[in-house]
């Protein structure tokens, strides 16, 4: 069976999604002396969900998951709220 979202004429455009796992706001100072291995804390924990915006919208929150198989430790996200195209989450 078609899937009607093919009949779009941009279902096949590439977009970029970016996922957010959380903020930093340090001052600049403590970027400057930032070296190998310095923590950076962000503002979530490891069990938050993340964010997946395009652009400056936000489009679903998700869970970060480990793909199995090759390549090992390969991230994905598993949606758990998607937006209403129309209203948002």
């Amino acid at each position: 069976m078609d899937d009607p979202a093919d009949s779009n004429p941009f279902a096949h455009v590439p977009i970029e999604v970016m996922i957010s796992v959380g903020r930093a706001r340090p001052l600049v100072r403590d970027l400057l002396r930032l070296g190998r291995d310095a923590v950076l804390p962000l503002d979530r924990r490891v069990d938050d969900l993340v964010e997946l915006y395009v652009g400056d919208r936000l489009i679903a929150r998700g869970e970060l998951q480990e793909l199995e198989g090759e390549p090992a430790g390969q991230l994905a996200v598993r949606l758990t709220e998607v937006a209403n195209l129309r209203g948002g989450l």
